[in-house]
């Protein structure tokens, strides 16, 4: 399959898994997920969905167990909405860019920001 078919079904996949989610996923493990990007292998039998949610380290692997639990479904879903030949495996990765990058952002400011002048001690005039 080449390169630009196979972006065009990754980007299927992911705008209508990103509508699944929203809509008919009911696992409250899985809340305010983002997708933020699918890999699908050349042969179209597996795809990567990659994920980001808002919150700490646990959310996230609530989230991931949720997705996981429900890849069967999703899969079955997409199914019906896709026109390909066949539906790759879902195999979800929680996505730690997002998050990473916010860090690193956040040590620039910092590391760029003026310090406060440090106070000199006072000290007797010789006079």
């Amino acid at each position: 399959m080449t390169a630009p078919r196979r972006a065009r079904i990754a980007d299927q996949i992911q705008r209508e898994l990103a509508e699944l989610i929203r809509t008919e996923l009911r696992d409250p493990r899985v809340g305010m997920v983002t997708l933020t990007g699918v890999e699908v292998s050349g042969d179209q039998s597996h795809a990567k969905i990659f994920f980001t949610v808002l919150g700490a380290e646990p959310v996230a692997q609530e989230a991931l167990e949720g997705l996981q639990h429900a890849a069967g479904f999703l899969r079955t879903g997409l199914a019906r909405r896709l026109s390909t030949r066949s539906v790759p495996d879902l195999h979800f990765e929680h996505d730690e860019s997002v998050e990473r990058g916010m860090r690193l952002s956040k040590l620039i400011d910092e590391a760029v920001a003026p310090k406060p002048a440090a106070r000199r001690p006072r000290g007797r005039s010789a006079g």
